[in-house]
């Protein structure tokens, strides 16, 4: 029996119940580099466009809040906030 867990995995089973903070993005500050998709180990965020530029699209049902996303951020654009329940 296999107990690892794959990359993008969570995908699969929502795990934001346990999560104490989560990222949020600042739209205005987003330079749309995508640093933030490519780093997420769960690929909860995608990037989409928005007014003819790439933004990030975070799922929260599927976020862990590891903060990732936040560490690579080249403009600075994502900060982690508190989770309200």
């Amino acid at each position: 029996m296999d107990i690892n867990i794959k990359p993008n995995t969570s995908l699969n089973n929502k795990t934001s119940g346990w999560r104490t903070f989560k990222p949020k993005t600042d739209i205005n500050k987003c330079i749309g580099c995508g640093r933030c998709a490519l780093v997420c180990p769960e690929n909860c965020i995608l990037m989409i466009k928005k007014d003819n530029n790439l933004k990030p699209n975070t799922n929260y049902n599927y976020c862990k809040g590891c903060g990732l996303c936040v560490l690579e951020c080249a403009s600075k654009a994502i900060i982690m906030e508190k989770e309200k329940k």
